[in-house]
């Protein structure tokens, strides 16, 4: 049953970051990009899922644009406010442990418009 539910989250998710040129980044397609990486990101596992990694990637192919980079920005900062149990270091290293090199660093506290 875990597992149908992780394979719909990881379809819908597919289907949220499809975005048409010129369509601005929202913090759903964000969200539900990154969603399968929220046991990984909370301590509940020692590395991302394929899932997850397969959503890190989907939010860099998101954020072509200064402004697509600000928006997944100020969405990953968000949606990382909404986890009190979100571990930095986790967040930090997510990036490198999918293979992906991201302009978007996954914090609470940076600052979006720098």
């Amino acid at each position: 049953m875990k597992g149908g539910v992780v394979a719909v989250i990881t379809i819908l998710a597919f289907f949220a970051v499809v975005v048409k040129p010129g369509q601005a980044v929202t913090c759903g397609q964000v969200d539900a990009a990154l969603v399968p990486c929220i046991s990984y990101l909370t301590g509940q596992g020692d590395s991302p899922s394929a899932a997850c990694c397969s959503g890190v990637k989907a939010v860099k192919g998101l954020a072509q644009t200064t402004a697509d980079k600000r928006a997944c920005c100020n969405c990953v900062k968000a949606a990382a406010n909404k986890y009190a149990n979100l571990k930095d270091a986790a967040a930090q290293s997510l990036p490198t442990k999918c293979g992906v090199q991201m302009d978007i660093p996954i914090s609470r506290s940076v600052d979006c418009d720098k």
